[in-house]
This record gives C-alpha cells, sequence and structure tokens, in this order.
C-alpha cells in the first residue's frame, strides 16, 4: 500500500503549529524577521504541494484505500498551495508589511479575500471527520506495530483522527471571523483563542502522528514481506 501519510502528517502538523506562532508573533511582538517566516511556510508548503498534487492526480493511490486520494491527498494539496502562496508574498512584501506600522493589522486585510478558500477547506475537512466516524476510517491492520493493536475497535483510531481533522476545519471556519479586530499589541479575542488552540492542538497531533507512522509503516511493510 503506497501512501504519503507519513511526511504529509508531519508537514501539515508543522505548517499549522507555524501558522499559530506566525500570528502569535505578530500580534506580541515588536521586531519580526518576514523573511524566515517565509521559509517556515515554504517548507512544508513544498512537501504538501508535491505529495498532495500526486496523490490528487493518482487514481487510485493506495490499491486498498482509494479514499485516501481524498482524505490525505486533497486537502494536503489545498493547504499546501496556501502555504507558499503565503511565503512567495511574505517573501516578496516582506518590507512593505515590515514599514505598515502594524504587520498583524496589515496582513489581515490582506488574508481576508483569501479567507473564503479557508472556509471552504474547513467544510472539506468537517466532512472527511464525519465520513471517518460513520464509515469507521483510518483503522490499521493488525499487522502494523502499535496502531495495530486496536484492529479489532476500529472506531478508536476512527475517532482519534476524525477528531484532529475535526479540530483543523474549525479552526479554517472561523479563520474569516480571527481576522476582524488584529492590532498589534491587543489582547487576543475569543474567537481568535479558539482559532489557534484548534490549530496548535491538531497540529501538533499531526506533526506526532507523522513522526510515529515512520516506525509502524516500516514495521508493516516488514511484518507483511514475504
Amino acid at each position: 500500500m503506497t501512501t504519503y501519510n507519513t511526511i504529509m502528517s508531519l508537514a501539515a502538523g508543522a505548517g499549522l503549529i507555524t501558522l499559530v506562532y506566525f500570528a502569535r508573533a505578530l500580534m506580541t511582538q515588536k521586531d519580526i524577521h518576514i523573511e524566515s517566516w517565509s521559509l517556515a511556510f515554504a517548507a512544508p508548503g513544498i512537501i504538501l504541494f508535491t505529495t498532495g498534487l500526486h496523490m490528487t492526480l493518482t487514481w487510485p493511490f493506495a490499491k486498498y484505500f482509494p479514499f485516501d486520494n481524498i482524505i490525505f491527498g486533497e486537502p494536503s494539496l489545498g493547504f499546501g498551495v496556501l502555504l507558499l502562496v503565503a511565503a512567495f508574498y511574505l517573501w516578496k512584501r516582506g518590507n512593505t508589511v515590515t514599514e505598515s506600522g502594524d504587520p498583524a493589522a496589515y496582513l489581515a486585510r490582506v488574508s481576508r479575500p483569501t479567507s473564503l478558500l479557508v472556509f471552504g477547506l474547513g467544510l472539506c475537512l468537517v466532512a472527511i471527520a464525519c465520513a471517518g466516524i460513520i464509515f469507521q476510517l483510518f483503522a490499521a491492520p493488525p499487522e502494523e506495530p502499535i496502531s495495530g493493536a486496536f484492529a479489532e475497535y476500529p472506531m478508536v483510531e476512527a475517532v482519534f483522527m476524525s477528531g484532529l481533522f475535526a479540530l483543523v476545519g474549525l479552526g479554517a471556519l472561523l479563520f474569516p471571523f480571527a481576522l476582524r479586530d488584529v492590532t498589534h499589541g491587543t489582547s487576543f479575542t475569543a474567537t481568535q483563542w479558539v482559532t489557534g488552540v484548534a490549530w496548535g492542538l491538531s497540529g501538533l497531533g499531526f506533526f506526532l502522528f507523522g513522526a510515529l507512522n515512520f516506525f509502524t509503516h516500516i514495521g508493516l511493510i516488514v511484518n507483511t514481506m514475504g
């Protein structure tokens, strides 16, 4: 079974955590090195764009799990494009952002038109989360180390993974509203706080799960060889 949800998950988690840290830096720090943040967005963006594009255009990518194209490929492609667009803009317009007087408010205004796509991706992620629960997806085969221990209880991993997708989706749905009242030095609004927590927790979950998958997927291959 061929999938990219090892490096995909790691990159998605890193991208989400980076977004939260960047937003916090914009709101609380006086001196921000914009170019360094463009690099931080570009690295996971390239990974997600290339693997997501290949997975989206190759059908079925995983022989026994064709729905992986939709679940992992398409959201990764969308998120990768957004990260690359953000990286390119910050790289090209870093000085303009810095000289605006309030980089947080300036970037909030710049991001508002893009928030429609982010909101749409949030709807898609919530739909994936619902499908994961209803159809009991994401269960690992018994041959897979660690995750395979729950093979007889498919709802365990279905709830865990669907919860991660739902959290990212919640943050994406709140994103257009979180862009309101963005000003450096002010307290976070309730919407901004919930968005940051949703993306921070889900980002950490995907980050650690992706790292774990490097062991469990290798073990699955070894246990099914021959």
